[in-house]
């Protein structure tokens, strides 16, 4: 059990059949009145954000979400296939528990697979990629002293700004929290 009181970034609660992650917290205490816990919390199964005021003595029964390293294999239609390493058993899993920054995973990417009581509603990419640029426009000597950038595509289809020195064939670090551009990597 976890009380409102004791609520943390990240901590994952039961309440009323949904288990609700906490994105943001605040202890509040007004001038007149009760004290009470502001919170932003994230059902992990549908994905929805909502905020909520708790009473910091309400307790809770803490919901345990289970990180699975699994390999990604492939993809058919609407079904991603991931490995798990230790059976090599493949796991299909939805196109609509993948998040938008899954893009940027390729083939035989380890990835976290996010379960619940055995059902699967997400999926972690790593947090930084190493992807090369498949198609840019052309980059100019000299171009590195401005903060302009362009599209580019990369290898999984996905696109990005770069800065305007990258070329085609070059490797740059993508961050897939932010789905930004990070660095080129030098081969």
């Amino acid at each position: 059990m976890v009380t409102a009181g004791d609520f943390r970034n990240g901590m994952t609660f039961e309440e009323d059949g949904n288990v609700l992650q906490i994105v943001e917290f605040q202890h509040v205490k007004p001038g007149k009145g009760a004290a009470f816990v502001r919170t932003k919390v994230r059902n992990v199964i549908t994905g929805s954000v909502v905020e909520k005021s708790y009473n910091p003595t309400a307790k809770f029964p803490t919901a345990f979400v289970e990180r699975k390293d699994m390999e990604y294999s492939y993809s058919d239609g609407d079904l991603y296939y991931f490995m798990d390493s230790e059976t090599y058993e493949l796991v299909p899993i939805n196109a609509s528990e993948v998040d938008d920054n899954f893009k940027f995973v390729k083939e035989n990417m380890i990835c976290k697979i996010l379960s619940y009581k055995g059902k699967v509603f997400g999926v972690e990419p790593p947090n930084f990629v190493e992807l090369e640029v498949t198609q840019t426009d052309p980059g100019f000597k000299g171009d590195t002293a401005t903060n302009a950038t362009k599209p580019a595509t990369l290898e999984t289809g996905a696109e990005v700004r770069v800065p305007l020195f990258i070329d085609i064939g070059d490797v740059v670090r993508i961050d897939t929290r932010t789905q930004e551009y990070m660095e080129r990597v030098n081969k």
